[in-house]
This record gives C-alpha cells, structure tokens and sequence, in this order.
C-alpha cells in the first residue's frame, strides 16, 4: 500500500460515503471503488459493507482505517524531515484558521508568505474556533488562529484584539435593547456566551431576536440595512462610517474584548517552514493589513 491507498481508508472513515470520499479526494467513484477492492484483496479481509445506511466498517476495517491515521501521520513527518536536511524554507505548511480570520485576513497573509517563500504550499482547514484549536491540539495543523480564550498548553502570540460593540443603522440606546429588535449569527460558543454573560449582568429580561442569521456579514448587512441592531466585534465593521457603535462595558467600566491568537507547539518549531511563518505573522500588525 502507497500513502494514497492509506489516504483513502481515512478519509472514506470519516465520510462514510465512498460518493463523498471520492469527491474530497478528487477521485472517480468508480476508480475508489476498484481501489478499495485492491486493498481488500491485499490483506486478505472485507474492509467495509455497503448498504442503504451507507459505507459500514468491519471490524478488520475499522482497525485498518484507525492505524491509516497513523501511517499518514508517519508520511507527513518523513517529509518533513526531508525537507528540512537543505534548510530551505519549502514544503507544506498545515494551517487551521477560523472562519472570520480565513475570510477577512488569510488570503493577503498567505500572499505575503509565498511572495516570500515561493516554494512553500498550504493546506488550509477552517471552521469555528473550537473546531481549529482540535486541529491544533491533535496536531493535524501546524499552525491555528483562533478567536477566543481557549486553554492552550503550549505556545501562543497574541494577533489583536477587538472591542464588542452594539451597532445599528441608527443611534440606540442600551436600556431600550431588550424591546428592540436585536439580529443574531451563528458564531462560536465562547463568544456567544461572553455576550449572554454581558447581557445578563445588564438586563433582566431576554433580548428580542428578531433574525437569527448563519454569517457574520449576513447579520452585519441586516443591521446597515436598518432592520435592527446586532452584537459584533469591531473588526467586522472596520472602514465603515455610516454605522452607529456602542461599546460594551462590564460592571466595573472595563470595554469588554475578544482576542484572536496564533497556537502553535514548540517542538513544530524544528520545521523549517514552520518557524519561518510564525516568525513572519509576529513581525506583521495582522489586524491593520
């Protein structure tokens, strides 16, 4: 077995749809199919079942797709090591990256990097920051940004920090919240419950969710449309005049904030490309780019 063939019993794994592992790894359903029967004739067992549930593993199969994230995890790092025998700054650099930071800030960052490092290339995970920190934390990215204050064992670099603010089309004011019609979106857990933990500590009553978007910039658009006013980080709203803000405050007259950090571990420092973005992102103001 090649590292392909290890590549398609993790990922076939995950999905359990051998329609959707193929179209992750760019493979033809049939190609994955014939693949996956190859595999099977190899180690002399049945690795999955296919039924109208879907793909199901047997028992062998199971064992053989667990030890496939291991055998990956061995490839990643021979190369690697490889790659950093020349000390050249090349390779794959394993990113995890919050949905907000791969939208607003990701794209010109990584620009920045390849200008620099051209025989560098990403891999690139998104999604909320929950979901990035397991990346991190298990290894599977080098390299996370992350909103929030997540408990990180090892090494981490503040990138900015944002005021919370009320904002609407036109000027509000804090005691008529709750009888306003307020827009919320989809976001991360901590985040939402800094905001719920403000509101408590300032109304007794629920906030009036009038709309309950699925994007930031959704919600964002609502609010500068005059449909109602929302809850957001000033990030959001940046290069936007026409807007009126109210920053939250905590009981004792502090502006309350959220942070976006880079994580990483130490030891992933030995990796060439690796050392040389971190080291790229501290000598940036990320937040102004």
């Amino acid at each position: 077995m090649d590292e392909r063939d290890w590549l398609i019993l993790h990922t076939l794994f995950q999905e359990k749809n051998i329609t959707k592992a193929g179209q992750s790894l760019f493979i033809a359903q049939p190609t994955l199919t014939k693949r996956l029967k190859q595999i099977e004739t190899q180690f002399g067992v049945k690795i999955v079942d296919r039924g109208i549930k879907g793909v199901q593993f047997t028992p062998e199969g199971e064992y053989l797709a667990k030890r496939a994230e291991e055998v990956l995890t061995i490839f990643r790092e021979i190369k690697e090591d490889v790659e950093n025998f020349h000390h050249n700054v090349s390779g794959t650099l394993r990113l995890g990256v919050s949905n907000f930071i791969s939208k607003y800030k990701l794209p010109v960052l990584l620009k920045l990097f390849k200008d620099k490092y051209p025989d560098v290339e990403f891999q690139v995970d998104t999604g909320y920051s929950k979901d990035i920190f397991n990346l991190v934390y298990n290894q599977a990215s080098h390299i996370g940004f992350i909103r929030g204050e997540y408990s990180w064992p090892d090494e981490k670099h503040l990138l900015f920090e944002e005021d919370l603010c009320v904002v609407s089309k036109e000027k509000v004011h804090l005691d008529d919240l709750p009888h306003l019609p307020r827009i919320d979106y989809r976001t991360d857990q901590l985040y939402k419950q800094l905001v719920e933990n403000w509101w408590t500590e300032h109304f007794s009553q629920s906030p009036y969710i009038a709309m309950s978007v699925n994007q930031g910039d959704t919600c964002k658009e609502m609010v500068l449309n005059g449909l109602g006013y929302a809850i957001m980080p000033s990030l959001f709203l940046h290069g936007i005049e026409d807007i009126h803000k109210i920053y939250l405050k905590d009981k004792e007259g502090n502006r309350l904030t959220q942070k976006t950090w880079m994580f990483y571990y130490k030891e992933s420092l030995e990796v060439n490309v690796v050392q040389a973005f971190v080291h790229f992102i501290k000598e940036l103001d990320v937040y102004h780019l």
